[in-house]
């Protein structure tokens, strides 16, 4: 199998087809670092550990596995940009330390400095999840930042935003606005990624969660905190 073969399935639509030619594939020196991008797009953290030489990439990959500490190290030397703060705040909230939300708002800050779309949105995001355990209106108020980003750049609402939202508004009040928040979640979402878990924990399919969890070798924190929310 050939890097080409992936990105072709890709194309086509065929998750299983190119999920299987990524598990076929022995990449070149040149060709590893775009295979350890396309096996973090398909779920495969532990392929991209292997491949990847990037330190975003490599970082994101050992958060996906639930290693914060890995993450922390591969991001060692980065500067204080909007992509390595981001990254730094998610491996600060999967380590539960006492700094995650000021982390994350300070990722959001530079992101917003940066005018870089995608890491405001995530910014948002995970200072939503923060947020959420204790206070749901100020959730909801972080989580429409990263919505109106969506909406001035024309583009359709992140997946993962949208699965934290759908949790933010089911203690509101809004179950029915919840659970097509989470549906929407779900269509948009990536097969074997956090945004595809925590949107079926909205939708109160845990066991389907727990499997698309396993299935992209997923910590446990990416779906442990939300069982009990």
């Amino acid at each position: 199998m050939t890097l080409a073969s992936v990105r072709a399935a890709l194309e086509r639509g065929d998750d299983p087809a190119a999920l299987g030619a990524l598990r076929a594939l022995t990449p070149s020196l040149d060709e590893r670092d775009g295979a350890a991008a396309l096996a973090l797009h398909l779920g495969q953290p532990g392929l991209t550990v292997c491949w990847a030489s990037d330190p975003l990439t490599l970082a994101a990959a050992h958060l996906r596995l639930g290693k914060p500490g890995q993450a922390l190290a591969a991001l060692h030397g980065q500067p204080d940009a909007a992509r390595p703060a981001l990254l730094r705040a998610r491996a600060g909230w999967q380590a539960r330390q006492a700094d995650a939300p000021e982390l994350a708002r300070h990722a959001r800050t530079l992101a917003r400095a940066e005018g870089d779309a995608g890491a405001l949105v995530a910014a948002a995001t995970l200072l939503g999840e923060l947020l959420l355990p204790g206070d749901s209106k100020a959730a909801l108020r972080t989580l429409a930042e990263g919505l109106k980003v969506a909406e001035l750049g024309g583009q359709e609402a992140d997946a993962h935003l949208l699965a934290v939202l759908a949790h933010a508004q089911a203690p509101l009040g809004s179950p029915d606005k919840a659970g097509r928040t989470a549906a929407k979640a779900l269509s948009r979402s990536l097969p074997r990624s956090p945004a595809r878990v925590v949107a079926l924990l909205a939708l109160g399919r845990a066991e389907e969660a727990r499997a698309e969890a396993a299935a992209g070798e997923l910590g446990e924190v990416w779906w442990q905190p939300w069982t009990s929310t």
